[in-house]
């Protein structure tokens, strides 16, 4: 582990070797590449929707991309003068901490600026040759250059999975007078340094289409946005909004957490994790496991309450988690822990068995990306 840290936090640490930033968003990539199969299996026993299935997925994509752009922002860590080192939480998450997606949400607003400072690709390219043969020497510099250039342009596409990324409305159908939708929203939780996604059922019974509502659809994005904190519960998110807003219904409401993410090259775990990565001594790249936790949030019933002198308002009432105690209260109706690992750390958690991982759903990544679902 050491080799990894150079400057070391409680919980965050910087990478600034070359080899092992490389690695680290190569493991990444790898790791991406699992996460739309393990939507789809979820769509096919009926836990997500086709429509949540491809919403999560552009989650997903945007994730992706966002790590991309890193990969180039950091390829010259340890190589150039001044080029930056990669800050990531070492301890708790495994992901770059929250800041560095903070910074990229602001380099992405400024982009033109940045890319009219920098030559382009080919550019770039014909002088690292003619560098390498007129003067005989690696033109460090220039490749940092090509590096940044990537990255801003890799951020001018667009697409990425920011710190913020704001609600989204996906009209379901029509259920009588009301009209149904799946709204959507993600964040990058700084308490956490996680990317947190969240799905909401949700009726709507005011007169005009909340997406088009310029009264109701910028307040309920802009409440949504204050409320997306681990720190909430979903029980206190939902009965915030349905009390706000009279004339939106919340009927479900999950909140999917992506990570962490361990592995024995580049974080520190304790409990039962460190003991399986430790004894399967897996072969780079197969090092590691993702825990992906699902918390739901349904609507049991709704009740009719006063609102003022003579009017009267829905209330939904929510199932809460008929197996745990008040003091042990989640304030979601369920939740779900699954981990993604490769066969030789999956091999290890079998033999060794710990309690903690026995009522968690394993997705092992077998031959050729195969996700093979069990318990």
């Amino acid at each position: 582990m050491t080799e990894v840290k150079d400057r070391l936090t409680q919980d965050h640490a910087e990478l600034s070797d070359t080899l092992m930033v490389r690695r680290y968003f190569a493991k990444f990539d790898r790791i991406s590449g699992h996460l739309g199969r393990v939507a789809a299996e979820l769509e096919t026993e009926g836990t997500l929707s086709r429509t949540e299935t491809r919403v999560l997925g552009r989650y997903l994509t945007a994730l992706t991309r966002s790590f991309l752009a890193l990969s180039h922002k950091y390829l010259m860590t340890g190589r150039a003068d001044g080029a930056p080192r990669l800050t990531f939480d070492w301890h708790e998450s495994g992901f770059p901490v929250a800041q560095e997606l903070m910074l990229m949400a602001v380099d992405a607003a400024n982009v033109a600026k940045h890319l009219a400072g920098i030559a382009s690709v080919e550019e770039l390219k014909d002088r690292m040759v003619r560098q390498i043969v007129g003067e005989q020497t690696l033109p460090t510099a220039l490749q940092f250059a090509l590096s940044q250039r990537l990255y801003y342009e890799a951020l001018a596409q667009g697409g990425m999975f920011l710190s913020r990324n704001d609600p989204e409305a996906q009209w379901i159908e029509n259920i009588d007078e009301r009209r149904k939708y799946l709204i959507h929203w993600a964040v990058f939780d700084t308490q956490v340094n996680l990317p947190v996604i969240y799905l909401m059922d949700l009726e709507d019974s005011g007169r005009k289409p909340l997406p088009s509502d310029d009264r109701r659809w910028p307040q309920a994005q802009q409440h949504l946005m204050a409320q997306s904190v681990d720190g909430l519960k979903l029980l206190t998110i939902a009965t915030g909004f349905d009390t706000d807003f009279p004339d939106l219904h919340p009927k479900r409401l999950r909140r999917i957490h992506l990570g962490p993410m361990y592995s024995s090259a580049y974080t520190l775990q304790s409990g039962p994790i460190s003991q399986v990565l430790t004894t399967a001594k897996a072969p780079a790249g197969e090092d590691w496991a993702l825990v992906w936790t699902v918390e739901d949030l349904i609507a049991d019933r709704t009740e009719l309450v006063k609102d003022g002198w003579f009017s009267t308002v829905e209330r939904q009432i929510f199932k809460r988690d008929p197996f745990l105690g008040q003091d042990m209260d989640h304030g979601a109706t369920r939740m779900e822990r699954m981990v993604i690992l490769p066969e030789r750390p999956f091999q290890v958690l079998m033999e060794l068995n710990p309690p903690g991982f026995r009522d968690v759903r394993k997705f092992i990544v077998g031959a050729g990306g195969r996700i093979i679902s069990t318990r």
